[in-house]
């Protein structure tokens, strides 16, 4: 079988598959159904419908080199490529992408009790909920020390102290 074969068998199947998962999860994030695990499968396994598009574009070049001379072809590339290029800029907008890594890392550095008061507990009510989990820690201490401490991922203890259930997060 050779290589052009082998692609071929595979490339379009893939694409397909994973275009169908890419379009579920895509509109599942834009009406804002984000539970469970719908923003992090659409993030990782895009790969796929990378991988699955290049290996068909490979195989079927010609026609994809004739698809771009085209009128259509040269528009849509142009279009595109503008709003791919013009959505690396935020235009003075502040969106929520942006702020999540900031506000995770404030959360992750800021003292237990400030946690506390975020969530409208006291230090303790804190302390006891990571106490149940058999981690050990005083309102002084960040989830970042914490985790230097423990080894426990961050995501696991800001679960514990934020999540209604998240008692049990750590141990699942």
């Amino acid at each position: 079988m050779t290589k052009t074969a082998f692609l071929r068998s595979w490339a379009t199947q893939l694409t397909i598959g994973a275009f169908l998962l890419m379009a579920g999860t895509g509109l599942m994030l834009f009406f804002e159904f984000e539970d469970g695990l719908t923003a992090v499968v659409h993030q990782w396994l895009s790969w796929f419908f990378l991988i699955g598009a290049g290996a068909h574009i490979f195989v079927n070049f010609k026609p994809f080199k004739s698809r771009l001379k085209s009128r259509w072809g040269v528009a849509f590339t142009t279009i595109f490529a503008a709003v791919f290029v013009l959505s690396c800029f935020s235009w003075g907008m502040i969106t929520g992408p942006q702020l999540e890594r900031p506000i995770e890392e404030a959360l992750v550095f800021a003292p237990l009790s400030a946690l506390a008061a975020v969530t409208k507990n006291q230090p303790d009510v804190i302390i006891a909920k990571l106490a149940g989990q058999g981690i050990v820690a005083t309102p002084e201490q960040s989830i970042y020390d914490v985790v230097k401490k423990t080894g426990i991922d961050e995501n696991i203890l800001l679960g514990i102290i934020f999540l209604p259930g998240g008692e049990t997060l750590a141990a699942k």
